[in-house]
């Protein structure tokens, strides 16, 4: 399978079989949303830096509903959980999806919130590839994503909604996420697209890759 990052919290998901779904599209942040054509747009939230589905181009299915759902072979899994530590008090309801893609699975966090709890794990386990929110202000922070990291032990983690250049909301950089961890863990891949095998996935250790946004 392989993974381009869009930018900002958008992947395009590509399995081998050429179905493709992109997470979170987004609107004006600073900077345009790359030319993208899926099967199938999730949305973790409705807000204009997640929602932007007309940005996206090949008529895709909008999965934005808590449920099970099958596109094109690739199982997903949207599970309800909150934008914040007040069970959705504050900012409301966010969605994380989870893909089944080539054999791997893949979760990606959305705008996700809330404090990490043994119930949440449970329900999200088993991960290979987990995309992340480490920003903070709107989702969790470096050290929460941290302890999700930690207790979730993926073979792979891809920050995402964080400081980026031309990005204009309030969130910070990644420096102090990939900072807890070590040097020899932590890869800046200055390309936009990672392709994954199943045999790439190491089950004894957990890889931080920051990638390069992909320029519209």
């Amino acid at each position: 399978m392989k993974i381009r990052y869009l930018g900002h919290s958008c992947f395009s998901l590509t399995e081998s079989t050429g179905t493709t779904i992109v997470t979170d599209p987004y609107g004006n942040v600073g900077f345009k949303l790359p030319s993208v054509c899926a099967d199938a747009v999730t949305v973790s939230h409705s807000h204009y830096d997640h929602d932007n589905v007309a940005g996206v181009l090949g008529n895709p299915v909008l999965l934005n509903k808590e449920g099970m759902y099958e596109i094109g072979g690739v199982e997903v899994n949207a599970i309800k959980s909150y934008h914040d530590g007040e069970k959705g008090g504050e900012r409301g309801d966010n969605l994380i999806f989870k893909f089944r893609m080539d054999g791997l699975d893949i979760c990606h966090l959305g705008d996700l919130g809330e404090e990490c709890s043994s119930s949440l794990i449970e329900t999200l386990l088993p991960v290979h590839v987990l995309l992340i929110p480490v920003g903070g202000k709107y989702t969790i922070d470096a050290e929460q994503a941290k302890e999700y990291v930690d207790r979730i032990m993926p073979s792979i983690v891809i920050p995402m909604h964080y400081k980026t250049k031309g990005l204009t909301l309030d969130v910070d950089k990644p420096d102090d996420f990939l900072n807890r961890f070590e040097d020899e863990d932590v890869e800046l891949l200055e390309e936009d697209e990672l392709e994954l095998l199943r045999d790439d996935i190491s089950e004894e250790s957990t890889k931080i890759i920051l990638m390069e946004r992909c320029k519209a």
